[in-house]
C-alpha cells in the first residue's frame, strides 16, 4: 500500500510555517515558494499546501515542488523529515537517480516509499534497496515489488527472494510465492551472474509486447467451446531462448512477461514453472479460456483453471473445462448442470473424459427429460 498522505498538524509545523498555510494571500505567495523561510519550512510548507483544498494553491505547490533544482532537493530528502514530504518530493523527481540513492539511503524515509521505489526504480536504484535486509525484512513488500519489476537484475531478486525464504517470510503481492519460494529452498545461496542477469534481462524486454491477440476477445461469442491457440509465436518470442533460463528466471518471466511468455512457460514440464505462469496476475479470462481448451496442459495448470471463480463464469469455459480429460471430477460435477442440453448430450457420448463425468451428464439428461423432474 503507498504511504498515506495526511496533512501535518499544527505541532508539526514551525511557527513560520503555520504563518505560511494560514488564509490570505500569503498562502499563494508560499505556494510559488516567493517567501523566505528555512528549506525544512518550505518542504513542510510545499507539502502541506499541495493538499490544500483550493485547487489553484495546490498545483501551485506541486509546481513549485516539481520545480525545485536538485541541490535544494537533495537537502530536502536526506534529512530527518516528515517521511510523508519525502514521499511528495521524491515521487515527482523519479528521473533524478542522484535523489533516488538519497532517499533510498536516508533512514527516515518510509518503508512504503521504498517499495514504491522498488516498483519504479532501474536496476542501480533496487541494488541498493536490496542491500538493506533489515528493512525488507520488516516491510517484504519491498521484495515484492522488487520482483515484479522487470528492470530488477535475476541475481539481485534471487538473493532478496533467498532472504525472505532464510526468515520464514511469506512475500505478499507475489501470486506465485509458493512456487518462488520453492525453486530456491535447499539450493545454495547463487554468486551473482552476469549471464543469467543478461540473459533474463533479454527476454523481459522483448516478451513485453503487444500480447492482445492471446489476452483480449469475448470468450461467450467462441463457438463450440473450441477455443484455438495461436499456430506461431511471434519472431520477438521465438527468438529468446526460454528453455535455457534458470528455473527461478522461468517462474519469474512467468510472473511479469505477457502473455505470449506464459503461453510458452505454461507447457513447461517442470509443474512449479508452469503453476507460476497460470498464477500471473496478468492472466486474463480470455487467456485462461484458452488453456482450459487445451487437452495438452498440465493437469495442475487445469484444475487452477477449474476452481478460480471468475474465470469459470462464462458459459464457454465451462463447456471447455467439462470436455477436458484433466479437469478435476468434483469441478466438473459443479459445471454439468449448467449445460444445455445438446452440450449435455455430447459430454454424455464423448470417449475422452473419466467415465464418472459422463454418467454424470447422462444422469443429468435423463432427470431433463423425467415427467416428473
Amino acid at each position: 500500500m503507498p504511504l498515506e498522505r495526511l496533512p501535518l498538524g499544527p505541532n508539526e509545523l514551525s511557527a513560520a510555517a503555520q504563518r505560511a498555510v494560514a488564509a490570505g494571500p500569503a498562502k499563494m505567495m508560499a505556494a510559488r515558494g516567493l517567501m523566505p523561510m528555512s528549506p525544512a519550512d518550505q518542504a513542510a510548507v510545499l507539502y502541506q499546501l499541495s493538499l490544500d483544498s483550493e485547487h489553484g494553491v495546490s498545483e501551485a505547490a506541486r509546481a513549485t515542488c516539481a520545480g525545485l533544482p536538485e541541490k535544494i532537493l537533495l537537502g530536502v530528502v536526506s534529512g530527518r523529515i516528515d517521511p510523508r514530504i519525502v514521499d511528495f518530493f521524491v515521487m515527482l523527481h523519479l528521473d533524478k537517480p542522484a535523489v533516488l540513492e538519497a532517499v533510498i539511503l536516508n533512514a527516515a524515509t518510509a518503508d512504503e516509499t521504498v517499495a514504491a521505489l522498488a516498483s519504479r526504480a532501474g536496476a542501480r536504484e533496487i541494488d541498493l534497496i536490496a542491500q538493506n535486509e533489515v528493512r525488507a525484512l520488516r516491510h517484504p513488500e519491498i521484495i515484492g515489488a522488487m520482483y515484479l519489476n522487470p528492470k530488477a537484475r535475476m541475481s539481485t531478486v534471487d538473493r532478496a527472494v533467498e532472504l525472505a525464504v532464510r526468515n520464514g517470510i511469506r512475500v505478499p503481492g507475489v501470486a506465485a510465492w509458493d512456487e518462488v519460494a520453492r525453486a530456491l529452498s535447499g539450493a545454495p545461496p547463487q554468486a551473482p551472474s552476469p549471464e543469467v542477469d543478461a540473459m533474463f534481462a533479454v527476454a523481459a524486454s522483448r516478451l513485453s509486447g503487444d500480447d492482445s491477440a492471446l489476452t483480449n476477445g469475448d470468450v461467450e461469442a467462441l463457438s463450440g467451446g473450441e477455443i484455438q491457440e495461436l499456430e506461431a509465436l511471434p519472431p520477438e518470442v521465438a527468438q529468446v531462448q526460454i528453455d535455457k533460463l534458470t528455473v527461478p528466471s522461468k517462474i519469474r518471466l512467468a510472473m511479469i512477461g505477457n502473455a505470449f511468455a506464459r503461453s510458452v512457460l505454461i507447457r513447461d514440464p517442470l509443474r512449479i514453472v508452469a503453476l507460476a505462469a497460470i498464477k500471473s496476475e496478468r492472466v486474463t479470462v480470455f487467456e485462461a479460456a484458452r488453456y482450459a481448451s487445451n487437452h495438452s496442459i498440465g493437469e495442475d495448470v487445469i484444475k487452477y483453471i477449474a476452481q478460480k471463480r471468475e474465470w469459470t463464469k462464462p458459459y464457454n469455459v465451462k463447456l471447455t473445462l467439462c470436455m477436458n480429460p484433466k479437469a478435476p471430477v468434483s469441478e466438473v460435477a459443479r459445471f454439468l448442470p449448467h449445460l444445455r442440453d445438446r452440450d449435455l448430450r455430447n459430454v454424455s457420448k464423448s470417449k475422452g473424459i473419466p467415465s464418472a463425468v459422463a454418467a454424470q451428464a447422462r444422469k443429468l439428461l435423463m432427470q431433463r427429460s423425467s415427467p416428473n423432474k
